[in-house]
């Protein structure tokens, strides 16, 4: 096993390759990184490529973006936004550069140095990895692929994916091989959408490869555009580092979410715990429970790993459980909503009930593995008449798994609107809410993310934790 400081010394040409002709391929690629003259394509114009794009526009790089929505093409040719936190300013920037283009022709695969694929990776009905955009992205990269490339992947998967799945298909489609010809890399997204503490070039990356060449020229290409590179040993390390990373957040907020749970029959603040044990300098790390998980990693990054550890005869029982718990909240919250509701002696059935939040965190509109939406589909299984507000998402679009609730439209913010719901319940805490007209305008709140913490009710049946 080697050592970081032995790794990155690959960069820099301590490591010479083996095969003839390889040296010079892989120094002559390094060599067009350093001068900003390597085209940059990036497959996926979505929460991971669009800023992916942007840092290698900022940093000099002409750069391309491939995606089969055609509105998205449209959009970053025109300068239009589409992802909120990313904004008219950096959308702008884009449009007018001469280094930045955008297409649905995939044909000018076969003009880039550099390929990154930023796929989505979601899961089956089975709670199984479904690999179709990614395997869908590669085939037809390898109908355009070139002599020389670098073809990385950057969406979350299982350690594996990128030396099982992606190369074979490229070597078998193009006769080529993988290390002598062409170079492939895994470094996974680490973005935070909304959160203006991070953006991609303040965040270290980490880089695996196949190969220790692929590993120069990747550690190379991202050490020109963000603060620092990690290199690991392989593809399957570095696909593994993606998943503890996101394991680790899972298991920790299924223990809050447990906790949340047993203290509320104890009568005891799970909040006030919280913030408490958060005071003490070491050996604590703070995390919030909530009505479930949301973004593409935390719900769906985990069980890649109880997936694939299946076909070692491995069994991950921590994992599961922390899944379970996690994915169990919805209907918590739904018990607790009804024991609310009966304390004002209203029946959930037919009751008009609003959700405040249907993105899956706070101040962004990624709706992506939202807990609203199982929210929303549980309260209609009791034929309860649902509707939400959300300043972020105006109407709903069109989403793989929730396709019933495409059209719908976020209620307006009015005291006439707000106070003719039955009950509100708060699944995300948007800053831009104001809690106290919430408080002022409805006499039902069920409050799932300790919104509420900072206002005064009207009586002890107002505001309910959940």
């Amino acid at each position: 096993m080697k050592t970081i400081q032995e790794l990155r010394s690959s960069k820099n040409g301590l490591y010479k390759s083996e095969k003839k002709g390889v040296d010079d391929l892989r120094d002559n690629f390094i060599s067009r990184i350093g001068a900003r003259t390597a085209r940059v394509g990036i497959v996926g114009l979505g929460y991971v490529g669009l800023p992916l794009l942007w840092t290698f526009h900022e940093e000099g790089f002409p750069v391309t973006g491939f995606d089969v929505d055609q509105t998205k093409t449209d959009n970053l040719t025109s300068g239009t936004p589409y992802i909120k936190h990313l904004g008219k300013e950096m959308m702008g920037k884009l449009a007018g550069s001469e280094k930045c283009s955008a297409t649905v022709d995939f044909r000018g695969l076969a003009e880039m140095d550099v390929i990154l694929m930023c796929v989505p990776t979601p899961l089956n009905a089975y709670r199984e990895p479904d690999m179709q955009y990614v395997e869908q992205t590669t085939r037809t990269i390898s109908k355009y692929l070139q002599k020389g490339q670098l073809i990385i992947l950057e969406s979350t998967s299982y350690p594996g994916t990128t030396d099982e799945l992606i190369i074979p298909i490229l070597e078998k489609t193009t006769g080529m091989t993988s290390g002598e010809d062409f170079f492939v890399a895994y470094s996974p997204e680490r973005e935070d959408p909304g959160n203006p503490q991070f953006n991609t070039a303040g965040i270290p990356k980490v880089v695996g490869a196949h190969g220790s060449d692929a590993l120069a020229i990747a550690a190379e290409l991202y050490d020109s555009i963000v603060v620092e590179t990690v290199p690991v040993s392989n593809n399957r390390t570095a696909e593994a580092v993606k998943l503890t990373e996101n394991i680790f957040r899972s298991v920790n907020i299924a223990l809050v979410n447990e906790l949340k749970v047993v203290f509320k029959e104890m009568d005891i603040d799970v909040h006030e715990v919280l913030d408490a044990a958060a005071t003490k300098p070491f050996g604590f790390m703070k995390f919030t429970p909530g009505p479930g998980l949301g973004g593409h990693c935390i719900p769906i990054d985990p069980f890649y790993l109880t997936w694939k550890a299946r076909e070692f005869e491995q069994h991950t029982r921590f994992i599961e459980l922390a899944g379970e718990i996690n994915t169990s909240m919805p209907d918590y919250v739904i018990e607790q909503t009804i024991k609310a509701m009966n304390a004002h002696q209203l029946p959930l059935n037919d009751s008009n009930i609003l959700i405040i939040g249907l993105a899956y965190k706070p101040d962004v509109d990624d709706l992506r593995e939202s807990p609203t939406f199982k929210l929303m589909d549980l309260l209609s299984e009791y034929e309860a008449n649902v509707s939400y507000h959300d300043p972020y998402i105006p109407r709903i679009h069109e989403t793989r798994e929730h396709a019933e609730w495409t059209g719908l439209e976020s209620v307006t913010w009015d005291k006439e609107t707000i106070s003719d719901f039955d009950a509100v319940i708060i699944s995300t805490n948007h800053s831009d809410i104001n809690y106290q007209q919430l408080a002022d305008w409805n006499d039902l709140i069920i409050d799932t993310r300790n919104a509420m913490k900072k206002i005064e009710p009207k009586n002890e049946k107002q505001i309910w934790k959940a």
